[in-house]
């Protein structure tokens, strides 16, 4: 299983745009299994390799691939963003933590604010809204940089103590 899940990540650097299509969806299909490979993937120099990898990662949704995910939103390709930032969504409460620390120490990065924000507008209109308002209102505000991160401390901080359930409330 191994080698043909290295094979099919090696293919997501293909030329050919169908081959990288297949071997991505082989890897959704195969699942947990591809997720180490496709976070490694995350991190190659081909842009289309960690546009694949991102997207592969998106659908299956594995939380383990949660931390590569936020440091893909601030990725040098739009492309790769977007797909991170969809990934998380997918992820729902299990990204929200490695995204609320990666704000808490890297707030100057405009591209992670954006990112993140997108992930957490996304989620407010959900059933996690209640901790993380201040984090969007803090990344809406007229100094993100310095606002967010006290924000994020503050919503982490409620979320670990409280389990998901209660993180309206």
């Amino acid at each position: 299983m191994a080698d043909s899940v290295d094979l099919l990540v090696r293919d997501l650097s293909s030329r050919d745009g169908l081959v990288r299509q297949r071997a991505r969806e082989s890897l959704v299909v195969i699942g947990r299994p591809a997720v180490p490979p496709l976070i490694e993937a995350l991190r190659a120099r081909g842009r289309w390799t960690r546009w694949e990898a991102a997207k592969a990662l998106a659908e299956i949704g594995d939380p383990r691939a949660a931390a590569a995910l936020v440091a893909a939103l601030e990725d040098r390709g739009p492309g790769v963003r977007w797909l991170a930032a969809v990934g998380l969504i997918t992820l729902r409460e299990k990204g929200v933590p490695p995204l609320l620390r990666a704000l808490m120490r890297r707030s100057s990065s405009v591209w992670l604010r954006e990112g993140a924000h997108h992930v957490l507008r996304a989620l407010t209109k959900g059933d996690l809204d209640g901790q993380l308002i201040p984090v969007v209102d803090a990344l809406e505000g007229v100094q993100p940089a310095i606002e967010t991160p006290h924000a994020a401390l503050a919503a982490l901080e409620v979320m670990e103590m409280k389990p998901v359930s209660e993180w309206q409330q």
